[in-house]
């Protein structure tokens, strides 16, 4: 049995490269860019009026003027247009490009229109105000984005703007998750008194569509053979397999010895932590990953979230992120020297603090607890007591912003 570190580290010691794919930018969220995007021209294009008004001479305004008779429009899309005497003005739109022998703009709150001339009812004004200048937020040619960014809605408006109608990212790999177990029946089966209905792959399967990946679900009798004829042909047309049960000291948990006997070399099994201290981790060839998780649900979901994630965001070579602390609320006392990954309910203060509250629930089958909770709270080993205001890693599975 190994640490909580050291499976980590065998983990990063096994990341894959999948390669990239070209993708349609409208289908590349959540996924990681393997390009660096580059402006193709100076952003803004023009010098863009930033505020409905009108456009003038800012000098004219100095010298006492405040009455301006409107010359034309300039609204947004049209070619650029020129003022022909600073002592008029010219009415701009947002969006629109600066008019020419002009240089401050003057929103219509400031303002009073009547009879085709503008007012300035304002007394303090700024010269080149309300004007987003050429290439004040980048120049052409200027990075943007880098390469191995997570790309978000931001960084799609951003491609858009710069006309990546497709869009180099990380291949995503061929991902099968399977179940195993007599006692699971399908979701839409009444189960008998000894058997439950299959709930880990659809927590493990929905999961995944966080990173774009649409994977593939099979479930397995206890059946030694039959485990075996189905890994032989998993193993060779997918790049993970995700198991679920089956990796424990029991009679029917078959998996380790199927793996071993159909070519899949251990990394590691058993890991100091509770829950999941049965998590299996291993490799085909350089074919597949195969990660044997425990089969009962908190532990399972727990070695989701902690390690596969953890080597898949890896894997896609996107940039590491800062692992979020958070501070306990209660006093926490565990005895065993294992690493405690508790479940906690999740709050933001006014002093910018994450505070976990611990969910006590019946232990790693007790399912129904983790709809009471938001995240899991890292607890290290060789310890017993955890103290109020004490701080450490949260897994977070739950979006919480509210928007």
């Amino acid at each position: 049995m190994i640490t909580v570190e050291e499976a980590l580290t065998i983990i990063n010691e096994n990341l894959v490269d999948f390669g990239t794919e070209k993708i349609s930018l409208d289908k590349s969220l959540n996924r990681v860019l393997k390009e660096n995007l580059k402006t193709d021209r100076d952003l803004p294009p023009y010098d863009r009026v930033t505020m409905d008004g009108i456009a003038i001479q800012y000098e004219e305004f100095v010298s006492g003027k405040v009455s301006f008779p409107i010359e034309d429009i300039a609204a947004a899309g049209m070619p650029r247009k020129r003022l022909s005497s600073g002592k008029n003005c010219l009415e701009v739109m947002t969006g629109s490009i600066m008019p020419l022998n002009c240089d401050t703009v003057i929103r219509y709150e400031d303002l009073k229109i009547k009879d085709q001339t503008a007012t300035i009812i304002v007394s303090n004004l700024s010269p080149k105000q309300n004007i987003h200048y050429k290439g004040e937020d980048r120049k052409s040619k200027e990075l943007i984005v880098a390469k191995d960014t997570i790309i978000s809605s931001a960084e799609i408006g951003v491609a858009a703007s710069i006309g990546k109608s497709d869009i180099l990212v990380s291949r995503l790999p061929r991902t099968l998750v399977i179940s195993t177990g007599d006692e699971l029946v399908p979701i839409n089966a009444i189960p008998l008194d000894h058997q439950i209905r299959r709930s880990n792959v659809y927590r493990i399967v929905t999961s995944l569509l966080d990173y774009g990946i649409q994977a593939d679900n099979k479930h397995l009798n206890d059946d030694e053979e039959e485990i075996t004829r189905a890994l032989k042909v998993y193993l060779e047309n997918y790049d993970v397999l995700i198991l679920s049960g089956g990796v424990s000291k029991g009679k029917f948990d078959f998996l380790p010895r199927v793996l071993e006997k159909v070519g899949v070399k251990k990394l590691f099994h058993r890991i100091k932590q509770r829950p999941g201290k049965p998590f299996w981790f291993g490799k085909y060839r350089d074919k597949c990953t195969i990660f044997a998780l425990p089969g009962n649900p908190v532990s399972s979901f727990l070695c989701m979230h902690r390690y596969f994630n953890y080597w898949l965001h890896s894997s896609l070579n996107s940039k590491i992120s800062t692992i979020p602390c958070a501070e306990l609320t209660r006093d926490v006392q565990f005895k065993p020297d294992l690493t405690y990954f508790l479940e906690v309910k999740i709050k933001f203060n006014n002093q910018g603090k994450i505070l976990a509250t611990p969910v006590k629930g019946n232990g790693s089958g007790d399912l129904a607890n983790l709809v009471d909770a938001d995240a899991f709270i890292e607890l290290p080993r060789g310890k017993e007591f955890y103290t109020s205001g004490e701080v450490y890693p949260v897994y977070f599975y739950r979006k919480l912003s509210g928007v």
